[in-house]
């Protein structure tokens, strides 16, 4: 009887203690669809098993400010949330996440350059790409000047409703070389060039706002070829006869970001879930799960050879594409969006 309350206590005791290892629930924020499909697989689920806490998995669409009035109003209800590296930088330089300690990440060697930086960690890398249904078209489009060609490839386009990769795109269409597409952008001639290329197009465009619309607008036939990210299309491919025109694509981290204000305990385990998903075997599982490149080199050589064919960071399929410039997009990304928004209202 006394062994076995003394073993009812011990159990008792272990378990109290497993509870308070355990770290506090964490609300992670992604951009959903297919991408956050490969988080919980690769991420959520192993954290959870190792008995770390609970994930409270939810998604946005990029809405900044959103951010920006939690972290205003000390409100803040997001652990981590996901966001493409021009809103990282923008959000770094407002001072709207936690800056971060690189050292947390093991070497810094070990990641693409560009994924470490001051207050994120780019978790995976992904292109911007054209991708066309191949049931639908006589020939395959080379690239961004087939694109704008609607002689010869008649039909809907769909293109990202915003400023970022569209006015890119276009400059493309119109002949500028990819590594030399931010050089020319950067001018007042540039962007009026850009916006004068989209005029163009524009009755043939059908808007996109969500990762998952492309490949819905593509396997429909509601647009012959569009815009997207690699890993929906390739997410796809198996039941559908969609491809991806690498020549011309845009590529960019995703990063984790901790928006400022969160208590002590909150931001040490956001922390320690970050260093977790860059770890190699959980890089690997993501990579396997969604056709996105590793930000962790060390995971590479643990990948299949038929799964690095989709990558975006394979030599072949980045050899003709173009880094975003972040310093850019975080300079010009609030006018230019600006102009875009009443560009495409009239």
């Amino acid at each position: 009887m006394l062994r076995s309350l003394k073993l009812t206590a011990l159990a008792i005791g272990l378990a109290g203690a497993s509870q308070v290892m355990a770290g506090p629930d964490l609300t992670v924020v992604s951009f959903g669809g297919a991408n956050k499909a490969a988080q919980v697989k690769a991420f959520y689920a192993p954290w959870e098993s190792a008995g770390h806490g609970k994930i409270i998995a939810g998604e946005y669409n990029g809405e900044m400010a959103k951010v920006k009035a939690m972290v205003d109003t000390k409100s803040v209800s997001w652990d981590l949330v996901e966001v493409e590296s021009p809103e990282l930088s923008r959000g770094c330089d407002e001072d709207m996440f936690e800056p971060l300690d690189p050292a947390l990440f093991g070497n810094t060697q070990d990641y693409v350059k560009g994924a470490i930086q001051p207050c994120g960690v780019g978790f995976f890398v992904w292109s911007t790409v054209l991708a066309y249904n191949a049931d639908k078209l006589k020939a395959p489009p080379g690239g961004w000047v087939d694109f704008w060609d609607t002689q010869k490839f008649p039909g809907k386009r769909g293109l990202r409703k915003g400023a970022k990769y569209t006015l890119e795109f276009a400059l493309m269409a119109d002949g500028v070389a990819p590594k030399d597409v931010y050089k020319v952008l950067a001018s007042k001639d540039g962007q009026d060039r850009a916006f004068k290329k989209l005029d163009e197009l524009k009755p043939s465009i059908q808007w996109w706002e969500a990762g998952a619309q492309p490949p819905q607008y593509l396997a429909s036939g509601d647009v012959v070829m569009s815009s997207a990210y690699n890993g929906r299309i390739a997410a796809v491919q198996k039941e559908s006869n969609l491809k991806v025109v690498w020549n011309g694509g845009i590529y960019d981290f995703d990063a984790w970001a901790i928006p400022k204000g969160l208590g002590k305990e909150r931001a040490e385990a956001a922390k320690k879930f970050i260093a977790f998903s860059v770890a190699p075997q959980q890089q690997k599982t993501y990579s396997e799960n969604i056709a996105y490149g590793p930000a962790n080199t060390q995971a590479v050589p643990l990948l299949a050879k038929d799964i690095l064919k989709d990558m975006p960071t394979t030599p072949e399929n980045i050899a003709n594409q173009v880094q975003i410039d972040v310093s850019f997009w975080a300079d010009n990304g609030e006018q230019l969006e600006q102009r875009f928004n009443s560009w495409a209202a009239k």
